[in-house]
């Protein structure tokens, strides 16, 4: 009977593998040796100590803090503190006012300002224009920039009031400005300027208008409820805020149902300036204006009636155009003045001789406009004397009168010719102009442009 064996030596061992085949054996031994060393893990692996057993020093520093007052005034003698503000200008508003409002507490800079040739153009207080100021903690000034314009085809400054140790200096630089092309639209209710205000477009846009049709719309007398205008014309920007305005590039006004369109050309390279032409390359400069005022009424045609002072029925030779005393008047045409002085029932005269035996008077003016001599020459549109009640008037009004070889005629039914239209080289010039400003009046018709204002950069 064979004994039972209940252990196993490691010689017993190798002769039970050394029975069995190569790829048992590999696997039998490799499964021992793995074995044995998961027992020596397990034998040998250190316990982790208690942490309750492990030492506590306990340590203590005295930390000093800082002086917070001393560190503020250190940092303010170190770099003084400077603040920066920019304000629009208000309806109303007076350098103070303004001042104030940018934190400026400085008396001497403001007396800087109003006594300084240079930086009393601070003093252009339109609104809207845009103040940037830098000031101490105390409000003392430290510069102060803003725009000006001085007219419309001078260049904007920039005006820069800045500290100059106790004082202050003043000095004018050059803007970067950015022009823009706008598109406007309006329509008549009352008045033009009424039209416009509610189009947002700029009074000196307005005026401009008004000189570019002056001669086939009397804007006093000729303008009816439901006539409809489109403007493009010139903006200018600095910073993204508006500066002022520019020339008007084209215009078109439907009066009564008439369309009149002009469009500004000027020849690349020319001397002589540029002009208003219809999209036929015509001017629409007219030998003589339809008025010599720009706004008023007529308070009588030319015809017979009964004289206000005589109380004869006696021929009217000329238009009179009701106005305040003091309205501009201009000379309707090119010309040389040829009598300038006092005449009779006229009061304070002038009589301009142009081309071609036309002549053109003016009586009851309150006074002459500077340099007013006889032979003087002046163009159209300039201004040659002011609205009064001179001579036999009975309140300030303007007779005009228009002549043909001495004669007067209706001022208001002469035919007028217009001045010379283009050369054939202009023209094909002038076509590359129309065909861009034809397509902006397309985009505001009503039929197709529902949007009343419209903007393009």
């Amino acid at each position: 009977m064979q004994p039972n064996h209940k252990y196993l030596s490691l010689g017993s061992v190798s002769k039970l593998l050394l029975g069995t085949s190569r790829k048992t054996r590999i696997i039998s031994a490799s499964g021992l040796f793995f074995a044995a060393c998961t027992f020596g893990a397990i034998g040998f692996a250190p316990l982790a100590p208690d942490a309750a057993d492990l030492p506590v020093s306990l340590i203590e520093q005295k930390i000093t803090l800082p002086n917070l007052s001393q560190q503020i005034a250190a940092l303010e003698q170190a770099s003084p503190q400077y603040y920066m503000r920019e304000e629009k200008v208000r309806t109303g508003d007076t350098l103070a006012t303004l001042l104030n409002r940018l934190g400026i507490n400085d008396a001497a800079a403001e007396n800087f300002i109003k006594s300084d040739s240079t930086a009393r153009g601070v003093m252009q207080l339109r609104a809207g224009k845009s103040v940037q100021a830098q000031t101490n903690d105390a409000g003392s000034l430290q510069w102060l920039r803003t725009t000006v314009v001085s007219g419309r085809d001078n260049p904007v400054k920039n005006i820069v009031v800045a500290r100059n140790g106790d004082n202050f200096k003043a000095v004018e630089e050059t803007a970067a400005i950015q022009m823009r092309v706008e598109m406007r639209s309006g329509l008549i209710h009352s008045s033009l300027f009424a039209a416009t205000d509610n189009a947002n477009i700029p009074d000196p846009v307005a005026t401009q208008m008004v000189d570019m049709f002056s001669t086939n719309i009397d804007f006093t007398s000729d303008l009816r409820k439901g006539d409809r205008f489109n403007v493009v014309y010139e903006t200018f920007w600095q910073n993204g805020d508006f500066v002022r305005t520019g020339r008007v590039l084209a215009g078109e006004f439907i009066n009564n149902g008439n369309t009149y369109q002009s469009v500004w050309f000027q020849e690349p390279g020319s001397k002589q300036g540029g002009g208003y032409y219809g999209f036929d390359g015509k001017s629409l400069k007219k030998a003589f204006l339809k008025s010599p005022l720009k706004f008023s009424r007529i308070s009588s045609v030319f015809s017979m009636r009964k004289h206000p002072i005589l109380g004869l029925w006696k021929q009217h030779k000329g238009v009179d155009f009701a106005a305040t005393t003091g309205t501009p008047i201009r000379a309707s045409g090119d010309g040389v003045l040829d009598f300038v002085g006092t005449q009779g029932g006229y009061g304070n005269f002038i009589v301009i001789k142009h081309w071609n035996n036309y002549s053109t008077a003016y009586a009851h003016m309150s006074r002459f406009a500077p340099g007013m001599r006889k032979g003087s020459k002046v163009s159209q549109g300039d201004v040659i004397g002011y609205v009064g009640s001179t001579g036999w008037a009975t309140g300030p009004h303007l007779h005009y009168e228009f002549r043909v070889n001495n004669v007067a005629v209706d001022p208001m039914s002469v035919n007028i010719p217009n001045a010379q239209p283009m050369t054939t080289a202009q023209l094909r010039q002038f076509r590359n102009i129309t065909g861009d400003i034809m397509h902006r009046f397309a985009l505001m018709q009503p039929q197709k442009n529902a949007v009343k204002l419209a903007s393009i950069e």
